[in-house]
């Protein structure tokens, strides 16, 4: 079927719109000293940071998300339209908001923080730990939906036929449901542990900017904007490029029913 041309026309609008931000910072990129200022230790340092942080936040969320998503997919819990509203709140929060909030909950004078540095001596502001809390709460929506809508669309039938024929829940959910779960699970990481390395608002509220402890690549670019634009644009471009490595080969796998691209 042949699109209208209006509808051709807006698409086309919008295309140009969302891409023109790239080709203005590809544009300003200083290719000629990109090398040296990508071996800067001002960005080494937020760069292995960010890493660290993310790749720990992907670790926790898989753990938590999984049953998360499960619970909200199969298990008709009472008020499971709420919870699964709260769950999806931090994707719409405003990310200082979200940092504000963990604030009032774990810092040391919080909710639950008080407790926990009164009886563990556990601080999370102003840590690295912080800095994990920071990006599990923002990027752990981002799993839960990809999981919970594999969960939703694919067929149950399998495990139902297992249960009949005798296996337990932890033997139908080790042998059928993770394994038919696994393409949905690496999308799902994929994309909240981009989220978790992009994370700005959070961290800096909740975490704060300190380096070598929490400052991760999009504080260091923003405090960088200032002092100097060239190394912005170079943390600008990492994080430009692992996110266009995330979203490309795995687009296809957060559009449902789909067949990937050619």
């Amino acid at each position: 079927m042949r699109p209208p041309r209006p509808v051709l026309a807006v698409a086309t609008v919008a295309v140009v719109f969302l891409t023109l931000p790239v080709i203005g910072l590809a544009q300003r990129t200083p290719w000629s000293s990109l090398g040296d200022l990508l071996g800067r230790q001002s960005v080494v340092q937020p760069l292995v940071l960010s890493l660290t942080v993310s790749v720990a936040a992907a670790l926790v969320i898989v753990v938590l998300g999984t049953p998360l998503a499960w619970t909200l997919a199969r298990v008709d819990i009472p008020g499971r339209r709420i919870i699964r509203a709260l769950v999806l709140l931090p994707m719409v929060l405003p990310p200082v908001v979200g940092g504000t909030a963990l604030l009032f909950a774990l810092g040391r004078r919080g909710l639950v923080g008080q407790w926990l540095d009164r009886w563990f001596g556990l601080t999370l502001p102003f840590t690295t730990a912080g800095a994990v809390v920071a990006a599990v709460f923002v990027a752990l929506p981002f799993y839960v939906i990809a999981v919970e809508g594999a969960l939703e669309s694919g067929s149950d039938e399998l495990e139902q036929m297992a249960g009949t024929l005798g296996a337990g829940p932890l033997q139908v959910l080790r042998r059928i449901t993770l394994p038919r779960l696994l393409p949905a699970m690496g999308a799902g990481v994929a994309l909240a542990w981009a989220r978790a390395l992009g994370e700005f608002g959070a961290t800096i509220t909740f975490a704060g900017n300190l380096p070598g402890r929490t400052q991760t690549l999009p504080l260091a670019t923003f405090l960088a904007l200032e002092s100097d634009p060239e190394e912005a644009i170079a943390l600008s471009l990492v994080m430009l490029t692992v996110s266009l490595a995330v979203l490309i080969p795995m687009r296809d796998r957060w559009l449902p029913g789909r067949r990937p691209s050619r």
